[in-house]
Order: structure tokens, then sequence, then C-alpha cells
């Protein structure tokens, strides 16, 4: 019994590890930062990206950026049941980046996501789960967003 108890102690412990590599304490790895920040569209899908990007708006780097995101989100119907209803549906989240560095244009690119599900006859759990749809469209493109300014030369 006592052993068991240890083991299941010693479980809780330990951790594997695991650090997220786009979290803030990483951040400071990473050889950029934002100086300004302007978003056009989505509200919803600015705010998920400017919360991930502000850990790189406090410390300057060499690589000093001025981003403008224009973000907008989608829903479009792709199967239809033999009444007409729809059956399911796609969310698309679109940002486009236009990156400037001394004034100067130096990137602009486009990323986006999308997420294929079906139609639910509860109207207020398909509203919440299309919220929820567009939060994690809004992250992953905020990873890609990160991914992809760490990687401008």
């Amino acid at each position: 019994m006592q052993k068991k108890i240890l083991l299941i102690f010693f479980l809780f412990l330990s951790s594997c590890g695991y650090d997220a590599i786009y979290s803030k304490k990483n951040s400071i790895k990473y050889n950029f930062s934002i100086s300004e920040l302007n978003f056009i569209g989505d509200r919803d899908i600015n705010l998920k990206i400017k919360e991930r990007l502000n850990s790189y708006t406090q410390n300057k780097k060499n690589k000093d950026f001025k981003i403008k995101i224009s973000s907008a989100s989608t829903k479009t119907v792709i199967a239809k049941d033999t009444t007409g209803d729809a059956t399911t549906f796609k969310k698309t989240a679109i940002i486009n980046v236009e990156i400037t560095t001394n004034d100067k244009l130096k990137n602009g690119f486009i990323v986006s996501e999308s997420f294929n599900y079906n139609n639910n006859s509860d109207k207020f759990s398909l509203k919440r789960y299309e919220r929820e749809i567009k939060n994690n469209l809004a992250e992953a493109i905020s990873e890609k967003l990160i991914f992809k300014l760490s990687n401008i030369r």
C-alpha cells in the first residue's frame, strides 16, 4: 500500500519537460521585436493574435518590425441535405500581414487556416462551437505568423 502511494506521489511530481515553442519564456530566443501593431478586420481574431504577439513588443531586438494585420473570417456551406438545409460548414480565417522595417516595406504575406464541421440542431451550441473554432484558427494563425516573423532576414 505504501509503495502505491509513493508511486502515485512520484508520478504527480515528475513531468515530461514539455514547454511550448512560442511561449513568453521562449520569446527571448527569437531575434525580432515588434514596435508597432495595427489591426483591421475581425475583432476576435485580432485580439487572439495581439495576445500572442504582446510578449514580442516589450524587448527591443536587432530586427524591429512595424506590423499591419487585416483579418477576415468566413463561414461557407459545403454540403446540404435533400431538403436544402446545410449539413456541413467550412470556417476560414485569413490574415494579410504587411511588415515594415526602417519605414520601408520589407515583406507582405497571407496566412490562412480553415476547418470543416457538421451542423447541429441546437443553434446555441453551434454558435459556441463556432466561436471555439474561430479561437483555435486564430491560435494556429498566430503560431504561423510568429514562425514567419522569426525567419525574416
